[in-house]
């Protein structure tokens, strides 16, 4: 004859299971929260180094830069435009870029543009590995992600 449990015990049991299935819901929200906010981000430049606006596109020469952007000028037009990036360049070089519309800023064009505007998504792929790993117990898909964040990180860098 089985053992019937009293009614606190079984009421605790439920509520656990209810908060373990809270942290769950939770935890897949914020990823998923994280990793599409790191592709937002990285949509807006990318989406320039993509599909550069018709005639926005052509070499950069650059004549300064500092800490923050280089200025040089842009091929087609002739103008003085910004290049902001946090990676040193040396004034001299010349570089495939794209116009943003309405502004004097440029982005890269090309594979290195491209991934150097996923760095936001790259980050937050990094950071959705630690809470799917540490909030979801999923250790393989926690590996998998934060590998995929490394990976674009490092690719960026070396073509940059």
């Amino acid at each position: 004859m089985p053992v019937r449990r009293d009614r606190l015990r079984r009421a605790g049991e439920s509520a656990f299971g209810a908060l373990l299935l809270t942290r769950m819901i939770l935890m897949t929200l914020l990823a998923l929260l994280m990793v599409t906010g790191g592709a937002w981000s990285s949509w807006d430049t990318a989406r320039d180094a993509l599909r550069p606006p018709q005639g926005a596109a052509g070499p950069l020469t650059l004549a300064a830069c500092d800490r923050e952007r280089c200025t040089g000028t842009f091929g087609p037009s002739g103008e003085t435009v910004a290049l902001y990036q946090r990676i040193g360049r040396e004034p001299g070089e010349t570089l495939e870029v794209a116009l943003r519309p309405g502004t004097a800023e440029v982005v890269r064009t090309g594979a290195p543009g491209v991934l150097y505007a996923c760095l936001p998504l790259a980050g937050s792929l990094l950071l959705a590995g630690i809470v799917i790993g540490g909030g979801l117990r999923m250790y393989r898909t926690a590996w998998a992600t934060a590998g995929a964040g490394i990976a674009l990180l490092a690719t960026a860098f070396a073509l940059w």
